[in-house]
């Protein structure tokens, strides 16, 4: 399963609840909407956010709901629902989607239901079309070093996984409840593969991968660039599953590179 994992952060978040919703608004205009991975925390977008809140976006992160909705609920459809019901309720027009694993997902599954308000879409290192060894590896989940290493493996370099992130793995694949919830999660992104959808996908679409990923190899890049009719791939060396975090000034480098050339 693509995972995406949890990041201490540097930023000072000011995190919002307002009915069923909490989330993260910061800065000014055209809002830029960050959908984050199956573990992961909204702080592993921080140099994302920070970059991008100084360039005249609202950058907003909502927290998705992976593991507080009823099992029969937990899908990718879901999600995509959900968010456009955030959406709905923040009144939020033209938005731009930047998802990363199980993020990405849900930003193509949403732009798949609701083609007209999205402007554009960023994926990186998204799920969708290739779910490697789905749900397995947990059968150890109780041993720390096996789920370090499965920790280390998510980057190229093995120490941007902190003590912090790891324990944060090691403690949510050791809650029983959110471990169904994840299996739940791995089946539904196998029944919501997206081949035969991203062709009727018009979105504007920026896929960022990194070449070294062995979760969504680069390959599965290359899949995602064919299908989809209006993307553009590029790549970052040296880079595991979560290039924003791995790289977050080179992705931010892209990012606005590419948006300024389709003038978002």
């Amino acid at each position: 399963m693509p995972v995406t994992i949890f990041f201490e952060s540097n930023m000072n978040y000011n995190l919002k609840q307002e009915g069923k919703f909490n989330y993260v608004e910061i800065g000014e205009g055209q809002p830029i909407i960050i959908l984050h991975g199956l573990m992961g925390g909204l702080s592993n977008f921080d140099g994302v956010t920070e970059f991008f809140s100084k360039k005249g976006y609202m950058v907003v992160l909502p927290e998705l709901p992976l593991y507080s909705l009823s099992l029969l609920k937990t899908n990718v459809k879901s999600f995509s629902n959900y968010l456009n019901d955030f959406i709905e309720f923040r009144g939020y027009k033209d938005v731009i989607l930047i998802g990363n694993s199980l993020g990405g997902h849900i930003g193509l599954y949403y732009t798949k239901l609701y083609p007209k308000e999205v402007k554009a879409l960023i994926i990186t290192g998204s799920s969708g079309l290739y779910e490697s060894a789905m749900g397995n590896g947990y059968t150890k989940r109780s041993d720390y070093e096996v789920m370090k290493a499965k920790a280390q493996e998510v980057f190229y370099d093995p120490k941007v996984a902190t003590k912090a992130i790891v324990d944060e793995v090691y403690e949510t694949v050791n809650d029983r409840n959110k471990l169904i919830k994840i299996l739940a999660i791995a089946k539904s992104a196998i029944r919501h593969n997206m081949a035969k959808d991203l062709p009727g996908i018009t979105t504007p679409t920026c896929v960022v991968w990194g070449k070294n990923d062995i979760v969504t190899p680069p390959n599965v890049a290359e899949e995602f660039d064919k299908l989809l009719p209006d993307s553009e791939l590029f790549w970052i060396d040296k880079c595991g599953h979560a290039a924003m975090m791995e790289h977050p000034d080179r992705f931010n480098e892209i990012v606005y590179e590419w948006f300024i050339n389709r003038g978002f």
